[in-house]
């Protein structure tokens, strides 16, 4: 568990990734889709409260439902890629706590506390999210991840009648190089962005 990954890795992962616009006709497989989601649950959140949801859009069926609620620049792409997950959070999270952080009443420390409920379910429901990218990336997938869709009516064609919001969507497949891929954007230099303290 110590030792650094390789430099192909990181390449994988970070340093060659790339945001795709445009997909191979390839198939990504349901036993694709529950290996990433496996893989994904184990980064960590707090008090392993696990917030994030998420809907392999796959189908037709189910790609035409989210179609009327995809900004129009995100349409083309989305309907190409093989699949869309909608990343949510589910905002009565804390009702899965007697099972998720079994030595401690962590429930407690959320019912009726609604700001509470709010800053840590975003939090981490956004760091899964961003778990989820990467765990695609590691199994040899590509990502287009994406914000403009109408965050309403996403909730209300697939979470209606739950505590379950939307955060944003995440194109998966096989990205083509050759189409709508941008150059790489320059990134903050460290001392533009971090310090040791």
């Amino acid at each position: 568990m110590s030792a650094p990954l390789t430099d192909a890795s990181l390449d994988q992962l970070f340093l060659k990734a790339r945001t795709y616009n445009a997909w191979l006709p390839k198939e990504v497989t349901d036993e694709q889709l529950h290996r990433l989601y496996d893989l994904a649950k184990f980064g960590p959140t707090a008090a392993n409260s696990s917030p994030m949801r998420v809907v392999f859009v796959k189908s037709q069926d189910a790609k035409q439902r989210l179609k009327p609620y995809l900004s129009e620049t995100n349409v083309e792409k989305t309907m190409q890629a093989p699949v869309t997950a909608i990343v949510a959070t589910d905002f009565a999270f804390y009702e899965h706590l007697p099972k998720l952080f079994p030595h401690a009443d962590a429930r407690v420390w959320f019912v009726g506390n609604e700001p509470m409920i709010q800053s840590s379910g975003t939090r981490n429901g956004s760091l899964q999210g961003a778990y989820l990218i990467m765990a695609a990336r590691a199994l040899g997938l590509d990502c287009g991840p994406m914000s403009g869709f109408d965050q309403a009516g996403v909730d209300a064609e697939f979470f209606a009648g739950t505590q379950v919001k939307s955060n944003f969507l995440v194109n998966i497949g096989y990205g083509d190089p050759d189409k709508n891929l941008f150059e790489r954007l320059p990134r903050l230099d460290f001392d533009e962005a971090a310090r040791i303290a």
